[in-house]
């Protein structure tokens, strides 16, 4: 008796089960097709980027090539066509080539493509942070205060590890200007910064005890 229920029972799940399926076929079919399309696109975006990564790391060197070749001209031009790309490695690394060997002379043109790197290619925090330092640097000569504490803002107003750099450098930057109030604010700030550069630290106390001393 007991295994005649059982067997009753079997059936009934297995018909139960054959139910569901047909039922629900649509969806179940549907449901299938999607994931394997999800997996189809995912390793065809998987395979587009290798490729993608690649050609930017010819393009990357060969303007590196041609720039030991003495082909200046043709090296800034492919570099920036790899700017523009908005890779998170090679953008900036073309951008840092063209800074570190004055390829641009235009300082509209660096800073276009300063802000192309910095405001259009997914890069981490940091790194992001770091090319707004670079940015500051490159204009700290030849811009006014509101224009360089405009660039520096999202630094001084951070936890990042380039805010000390990026104070110190407002710092310098006032006191090159015989603006000693001002200065002498900044290096105090990096005294206070939790995550200062020890460095900077050493050097902002000197500067206020040698220099800024009352």
């Amino acid at each position: 008796m007991d295994e005649e229920i059982s067997i009753i029972d079997k059936r009934t799940r297995n018909e139960r089960i054959k139910s569901f399926f047909i039922e629900n076929r649509k969806k179940i079919i549907f449901g299938i097709s999607t994931i394997i399309l999800f997996i189809i696109v995912f390793y065809s975006y998987q395979t587009y980027r290798e490729g993608f990564k690649e050609q930017l790391s010819d393009k990357y060197n060969r303007a590196v090539i041609d720039y030991e070749s003495g082909e200046k001209s043709l090296t800034s031009s492919l570099l920036v066509e790899v700017i523009e790309d908005k890779d998170s490695t090679y953008s900036p690394l073309a951008l840092y080539f063209i800074l570190d060997n004055n390829l641009i002379d235009d300082p509209n043109e660096i800073n276009d493509l300063f802000d192309l790197v910095i405001n259009k290619v997914d890069l981490e925090k940091e790194i992001k942070n770091l090319i707004i330092y670079k940015k500051a640097l490159y204009n700290a000569d030849n811009v006014g205060e509101n224009q360089l504490l405009e660039i520096l803002n999202p630094l001084v107003n951070s936890q990042s590890v380039w805010k000390s750099h990026a104070l110190y450098l407002l710092a310098e930057y006032f006191y090159s200007k015989n603006e000693k109030e001002k200065s002498k604010e900044f290096f105090k700030q990096i005294l206070n910064t939790e995550n200062a550069n020890g460095d900077l630290v050493k050097e902002s106390r000197k500067r206020l005890n040698r220099d800024l001393s009352e």
